[in-house]
Formats: C-alpha cells, sequence, structure tokens
C-alpha cells in the first residue's frame, strides 16, 4: 500500500482542492466565504489561497463591499492557468475548439479533411490551427478529447468501425498522443452530445437519461447514474444493429453493392437519412436529407402528419427496446431529426412507446445550440484537466 508522505502535506493537497473545486465551480469567492462553504477556518483558508496564488492558479479579481471594516478580496481561478482541446471528427468536416479552464471557448476552427489516408496529421494540424488562433502553446494543454462517429476500442483507444472514416486506424490513438507529446481521450460522438445535454441541455443536472441521435445515421448514447456506459467493448448504444420486425437483419443484405453493413438491416435501415427521404417520397414529397423531410412534412400540416407518424413509429421502435431494458425517464431526440421535428414529432415518439411497451418515458428535443459533439468534447477535456490540477 501507497504511504502518504506526512499529515500536514495530505491536509493541504485536500485543501487546496476543495478551494480549487469551489472557485471553478462557482465563479469569484472572498475567502471568508469559501472557508464557509468548505469548513476551513479563516487563517486555514488564507494559507490556502495563499499558496494557489504562489502556483499561479488563483488571483484576486476585485472586492466585495461588506459592512464595517475594508472590503473583501474577491478570488477567482486565473482563466489562463490551463487550457483544454475538444474536436470533432466527420466525414466532411473537422472542427477544434481551444477553451480556457472556465470552458470559455477562445478560438475554433473547422474546415474539411478533404478524403486524407490518415486523420492523424489531420487532427494534429487541427489542434495545433487552433492553439495558434488562440495564441496558447500546445504544451499548456491539460486536455484533448476527440469526439467521432464509430466504436471506440477500450483497450487501445483506436476506434473501429467508423465505416465513412477510413483515416482511422489502428495505431492512430497512440500516435496522437506521441504527435502531442500528452494523453488523448478519442470518444464517440454521440456520447459527448449527451455529456454536453447532461451539462447545459435538456438533461441538464440528470443523472439517468438517454440520447437518441437521428440524423445521417443513428445512435445512442445511455447516461447511468450521471456516467456514460460504454459497455465492456465499448459497443454500447450501437442501436442501429438493433433488429426490428419490418426490417432485414443486415447480414441479410451484408453483399448489397453499394451498402455499407453498418448502415444496413436492423433499425437504422428505417430512420437513416436515406431512409427517411424513401418513406417521406412514398408519401409524395422530396426532399434531399433527413431534416429537409420533416420540414417539408410539418410545413404540410395535415397532409404531412402520416409521415411523422409512420417516423415517430419507427423511431419508438428503438426507444421502446431500450426503455424496457433500462426505464431511464427521460429520452433526448437529438440530431437532424430530433431539432426539426420538435415537440410535434417527440409528442408522437411518446404516444407510439406507450402502445408499444408498458413504459412511458418523456421524450423531449435536444435543447443545445451550435455543436453539441464539440462542446461535450471541450467539458470532457475540462474534466481531464481540473483532475490533472488537482492532482499536481
Amino acid at each position: 500500500m501507497e504511504r502518504r508522505p506526512g499529515v500536514p502535506r495530505l491536509l493541504r493537497e485536500i485543501n487546496d482542492r476543495a478551494a480549487l473545486e469551489l472557485l471553478l465551480a462557482t465563479g469569484p469567492m472572498t475567502r471568508g466565504q469559501i472557508g464557509d462553504l468548505t469548513g476551513l477556518s479563516k487563517v486555514t483558508a488564507s494559507q490556502t489561497l495563499a499558496r494557489l496564488e504562489e502556483r499561479g492558479l488563483v488571483e484576486v479579481v476585485g472586492a466585495q463591499a461588506g459592512g464595517r471594516g475594508p472590503n473583501a478580496a474577491l478570488y477567482s481561478v486565473i482563466p489562463s492557468s490551463a487550457y483544454v482541446a475538444g474536436l470533432e471528427v466527420g466525414p466532411e468536416q473537422v472542427s477544434a475548439a481551444v477553451a480556457d479552464i472556465h470552458g470559455r471557448t477562445v478560438a475554433e476552427v473547422t474546415f474539411a479533411p478533404n478524403g486524407h489516408d490518415d486523420l492523424v496529421p489531420v487532427v494534429h494540424g487541427a489542434i495545433m490551427k487552433a492553439c495558434r488562433s488562440a495564441k496558447v502553446g500546445v504544451g499548456k494543454l491539460r486536455g484533448v478529447v476527440i469526439g467521432t462517429p464509430g466504436v471506440v476500442d477500450p483497450r487501445t483507444g483506436d476506434v473501429r468501425y467508423a465505416f465513412d472514416l477510413p483515416g482511422w486506424h489502428e495505431g492512430s490513438h497512440e500516435a496522437l498522443a506521441g504527435e502531442l507529446k500528452r494523453e488523448v481521450t478519442i470518444e464517440n460522438d454521440v456520447n459527448l452530445a449527451a455529456v454536453a445535454e447532461r451539462a447545459d441541455g435538456a438533461a441538464e443536472g440528470l443523472d439517468d437519461f438517454v440520447l437518441l441521435w437521428a440524423g445521417r445515421g443513428l445512435g445512442l448514447a445511455v447516461m447511468l447514474g450521471g456516467k456514460l456506459h460504454r459497455g465492456r467493448s465499448g459497443s454500447a448504444g450501437e442501436i442501429g444493429y438493433l433488429a426490428v420486425p419490418g426490417a432485414p437483419l443486415p447480414e441479410e443484405i451484408r453483399t448489397s453493392p453499394g451498402r455499407l453493413p453498418a448502415l444496413a438491416g436492423g433499425l437504422q435501415s428505417l430512420v437513416s437519412a436515406e431512409a427517411v427521404a424513401e418513406l417521406a417520397a412514398g408519401y409524395g414529397f422530396a426532399a434531399a436529407g433527413a431534416r429537409e423531410c420533416v420540414e417539408v412534412a410539418l410545413a404540410a400540416g395535415d397532409r404531412g402528419e402520416p409521415l411523422l407518424d409512420e417516423l415517430a413509429h419507427r423511431l419508438a421502435l428503438g426507444v421502446a427496446a431500450v426503455c424496457v431494458i433500462l426505464d431511464p425517464g427521460l429520452v433526448v431526440l437529438g440530431g437532424e431529426v430530433g431539432h426539426a421535428g420538435g415537440r410535434a414529432l417527440t409528442a408522437r415518439v411518446e404516444e407510439a412507446v406507450a402502445r408499444i411497451c408498458p413504459v412511458r418515458p418523456q421524450v423531449t428535443t435536444s435543447t443545445l445550440e451550435g455543436n453539441p459533439v464539440l462542446r461535450g468534447a471541450v467539458l470532457a477535456a475540462l474534466q481531464q484537466a481540473h483532475e490533472e490540477i488537482f492532482a499536481s
């Protein structure tokens, strides 16, 4: 068993971490407020803040007027004490953001990967470009998290089954860590969208919910007890493979020309962007993508309701299967379909699920603005940065 070298030092570490966590969570505070909320005496709180100032982690940012006597100094974590990078890597574009220790984005860049055979230099270049734009040295990054479609192998950190991103290959994770000279985390994109949804969206503060992402493809993120459930092999949430009535199994159409195994068969074949477009055409609506199909159905009024009903039924097949096993209480519908459908679609999904199974969850639309995957990547990187600072 590892023994810590002295009780006073351990107590100082505990006090320093408590004060830092409080300042990061709540913003500027006085010495007295920190003492009251952490249980530290005035003397100990002063000593703690002095150590954190000496380490370049906190500074005085103002004063708070009180009663008699001088105003109390307000302390805050220095924004530039650490930075993080979050990325979203997709088949059509790569986005990278650099944020300070408070989570404020200081630079964001986006560009096309142009079908590059190896994503390692593409991702490395995006991080470097974002850091230059933020005027932040790569060495100041305390966390780097990358969101991407596909299954991430928990043993190696590499991406598997990203059929529309062949630039990911075995050894990409290790190569990126070597290029950046620090640990890198690659995470499924829908999982990161769920992290953002729990922090700032429709599932804010909830420990148990699922996020069903419907757009070009189909994905699911499972949040249980405030933690992502990835499964033993990292494949939890690959709901596109779910066998449902009326849809062939992936193995039955594996050899169909022009179709990838991951994009054919199972629930995926009923609610992919291609499937939704085919469904809309059957109801007399012409639209290019899943979002447009939902939008034209909503704009058509009564004439579009049968299309919305059928789409809701198809989505409910997946939602019901998840709910009878996990009973999450809340299902957030995200992606292009969720944002376009709004309450008109989620209400239909709720009703359809209730007809299929005894569980009736609340179904709501994602309320996040901007890029939820990129935001989730930044938030996950911030958690890493906080832990690294606390541990140091």
